[in-house]
Parts: structure tokens; C-alpha cells; sequence
């Protein structure tokens, strides 16, 4: 049985957690396809969310792209990058996969960031307009993140002088609607707070010069166009306004609830992969594929919430061929420290906050030390795989530092990073109401920390 069907075995109990009775067969069959540089794991929240509202949760399922990083050029092979194409065929063979699984005719695509090219490639030029009945897009540049700028290439998927886009956006009908029917389509966009939705090129490295694009260039017409304020890029997907704004969508009625409702036993289990950066966006998850780590050794350890001190015994596995952890038991309420090593890898402490539901997604990957932080006592990182840091909007606070080192206005960077002098000690990150406090190791070790945020 894969992790998945573990989790769901157990679905008589947890359904307790569910704030409205199960929807069962009735509720399509969700995809989820996440953006440029990330993972299965970005869709967590959004997936609690879904089922705090009693979608089932055998009918949710994220993809994991193996190598999720874009061309530079997209008609140009590079080594650990997808084209268009290659993303839109993996795509389609989760989607069968899915419609094979649960016996459904049509699926919902839900898409952040570059997740909503594969999505408008594979309704478009695909099969998929046969077997999707909504598609759902977060951020998604969908005319581009630039239309010509010197030093950035035409040919990339994320330009809109590219081969790629112009085709995605000829008009489909006497309308000038720039979907694809019978598929009913809707657009998330921030209102001017979304990096890649810029009319200035600062997030693409080209300050003061006009990219071109505007603040709505994520909309598309024909769809239905939402506009949420002060979202930022990721968090047009994984906000609770983005999922309040998806459920209406998909359902015609509100959800019961925006919270993550508790479950009464909460089981973890997810993939161990591989760490690189995004040259394009060193934020954007911080790892270059989706690939396992076989090899690798996982410990878990509860922990003292105000402290990040461990607690007992720790959970053990050493990582297999398929790169999968798990299944753990964890205690609702209690934060957790995973501990991964590698060959080749620094020893990564991860800390994270109490998980209130189940989830299979409890992807890890440990880090690297670069050259430049080697000297350093300790390395600790405050990272927000679902959003950013934004100082005119955030409340945070890393080691005592507000708003915390690198974070700068207009919510574009997603990490923080201190390097704490002194013996282990106490780091404490907050972001928004979510706490996690971990601990600093010698780096003279090969030892780092990172203080993950769910929220």
C-alpha cells in the first residue's frame, strides 16, 4: 500500500477532523501542479483545507514534476530542466493516473505559477480539454514576466514574445476569449503585489527598465478573473483567500470553514530529495529536482515548543530507492525536528510547527553550504515555502530581528538567513501568529538549521 492509501485507511477515524460530512464520490478529483522550482509539498495547506471541508482525501493529489526547474530557452535542451512539452506530457499521465484511480471522467487542475503553463498547454494542445472540467490558476504569468527585455531570453516559457505564449494566447474565438472551452476557467491575481506581475523589472534583475506587463497579466479573458488584495505571488494560490476563492468556484457556495480543522491522530509520511537553487528565482523552494535520495538517513524528534529541546526517542529510517519516509505517528500539538543526512549534504535539522491533520506531502531536503558561510559559527534559515516576507505587511520576527535580515518590501523574498555566534542556543522565528523555535548547530560540523514555516 503507498502512503497515500495508508493515510486514507484510516479515513474512518480522521474524518472526524472534517468540519462537513465527506463529499465522496460527488467531489471531483483535484490535481494540484505546483510552479517553477518546487514540489508536491507547497500544496499542504491547501490540501488540509480542502479536506477541513469534507472533500475526500483520496481524491486530492499533488503532482511532483521529477526535474521542475524551466528551460532558460524553452526550444533549447538543458540539463535538469522540463520544457513546455515535457511538462505538459507529465502532466497528462498524472491526470490518466488519477481518472484511472478513481473511476471519474473529468478532473479539476489547479495550477500556481508556471503549474498553469502545463495546464493551459495540456487543455490547449493536449487531451485535456476531454478531461478537465475547471482549471483553477494562482499567479500564473499567463502573458508573460516579461515581452522583451535585453539579457533576457525571447525564448523562455515566462516571456511573452516566446513562441510558446504567443500561441497559448491567440484569441480561440470571435470573442477574443484567450481559454479554451468546454473547460471553465478562473484566474487569481494579486492587485500589485505579485513580483512576476510587474510593470518594473526589479524581480527580474532589470530595476527601472519596463517589462512590459502589467499588474493584471495574469487574467485572462474568457475566465473567471479574481483580483485579491495584497496577496503576494505564492499566496495567490495558497492563501486562505485563494482557497476561499477556488471553493466558491468550484462548489458555488462558500466553504464551511477557511481554518485547517484538527484531526484527532495525525500520520506523516513524504519524499527525501535532492537540493540545488533556482537560477531564475533562488526563493522558489531552494532545490532543482524532485528527485529521491536514496542513501539518505531521516530522525524525527518531538520537541519543547518554547525551547526547540528534543523530547525522547527519535523516530528512524534510513531512505530507500524511492526516496519515500514514514508512515509516523505524530502527536497533535507537538513541533517537530527533522533531521536529514546525506553524502554530499550538510546535516539539515529542519523544525516545524505542530501539524493539525494528516498529510503524505512531508517532503524534505537537506542543504548545502556554500563557500561563502563556512567560516561562519552556525547557519540558520527562516524559510516561507508559501509565501513571502513583506515588512509593510507581515509581522515577523527571526532571533530578535524585525523585520528579519533580507526581507524587503513588496513580498519578493521567501528566506532569511543569520549565522549565530556562540555555542547551540535557542533560535526563535515568528511569522504572522506562527512560532517555531529551533536550535543552532556548529557549522564547523557541517551542520545546518532551517525553521520552515506551514503558514
Amino acid at each position: 500500500m503507498d502512503r497515500r492509501g495508508f493515510l486514507a485507511a484510516g479515513g474512518a477515524l480522521l474524518a472526524s477532523g472534517c468540519a462537513t460530512p465527506a463529499a465522496g464520490a460527488a467531489a471531483p478529483p483535484v490535481v494540484f501542479v505546483h510552479g517553477n522550482g518546487d514540489s508536491a509539498s507547497i500544496w499542504q495547506t491547501t490540501i488540509w483545507r480542502f479536506e477541513s471541508n469534507g472533500w475526500p482525501r483520496e481524491r486530492l493529489h499533488a503532482i511532483d514534476l521529477p526535474y521542475p526547474l524551466a528551460r532558460d530557452d524553452d526550444t533549447k535542451a538543458q540539463a535538469g530542466r522540463t520544457s513546455t512539452t515535457e511538462h505538459m506530457e507529465y502532466l497528462r499521465a498524472e491526470v490518466d493516473k488519477v481518472l484511472q484511480a478513481t473511476g471519474a471522467t473529468r478532473v479539476v487542475l489547479v495550477g500556481n505559477s508556471r503549474g498553469g503553463n502545463a495546464i493551459r498547454n495540456y487543455i490547449a494542445n493536449g487531451d485535456g480539454a476531454a478531461k478537465v472540467s475547471h482549471a483553477v490558476l494562482g499567479g500564473v504569468p499567463n502573458h508573460g514576466i516579461w515581452v522583451s527585455l535585453p539579457g533576457l531570453p525571447d525564448g523562455s516559457e515566462f516571456s511573452a514574445s516566446s513562441a510558446f505564449l504567443k500561441a497559448l494566447n491567440v484569441p480561440k474565438d470571435a470573442a477574443g476569449d484567450e481559454v479554451t472551452g468546454p473547460v471553465q476557467w478562473l484566474t487569481l491575481r494579486s492587485d500589485r503585489n505579485d513580483k512576476y506581475a510587474q510593470p518594473d523589472g526589479r524581480w527580474v534583475g532589470k530595476a527601472g527598465q519596463a517589462t512590459g506587463v502589467g499588474y493584471d497579466g495574469p487574467a485572462l479573458k474568457g475566465a473567471t478573473n479574481i483580483v485579491l488584495p495584497r496577496v503576494d505571488h505564492r499566496e495567490t494560490a495558497f492563501s486562505p483567500a485563494a482557497f476561499d476563492a477556488m471553493f466558491r468556484f468550484l462548489t458555488g457556495h462558500a466553504p464551511a470553514t477557511l481554518e485547517i480543522v484538527p484531526e484527532n491522530e495525525v500520520v506523516l509520511a513524504g519524499k527525501v530529495t535532492g537540493l540545488g537553487v533556482s537560477s531564475t528565482d533562488p526563493a522558489s523552494g531552494n532545490f532543482s529536482n524532485n528527485l529521491p535520495l536514496p542513501g539518505a538517513q531521516l530522525q524525527v524528534y518531538a520537541l519543547d515548543p518554547a525551547s526547540g529541546v528534543r523530547k525522547g526517542e527519535p523516530f528512524t529510517q534510513g531512505i530507500g530507492p524511492d526516496g519515500h519516509w514514514g508512515p509516523l505517528r505524530a502527536t497533535p500539538g507537538t513541533p517537530y525536528e527533522f533531521v536529514v543526512s546525506a553524502p554530499g549534504y550538510a546535516l539539515t535539522h529542519i523544525y516545524r510547527s505542530a501539524f493539525p491533520r494528516s498529510s503524505d506531502l512531508v517532503n524534505l531536503h537537506p542543504e548545502r553550504i556554500a563557500a561563502a558561510d563556512r567560516e561562519a559559527p552556525s547557519l540558520v534559515i527562516f524559510t516561507r515555502p508559501r509565501g513571502y516576507f513583506d515588512p509593510g505587511r507581515d509581522r515577523m520576527v527571526f532571533d530578535g530581528q524585525s523585520p528579519p535580515p533580507g526581507a524587503l518590501p513588496g513580498a519578493g523574498v521567501a528566506s532569511s538567513r543569520i549565522k549565530p555566534a556562540g555555542g547551540p542556543r535557542t533560535v526563535m522565528g515568528e511569522f504572522n501568529g506562527e512560532r517555531i523555535a529551533g536550535r543552532s548547530w556548529p557549522l564547523a560540523n557541517n551542520e545546518v538549521s532551517v525553521l520552515e514555516l506551514t503558514y
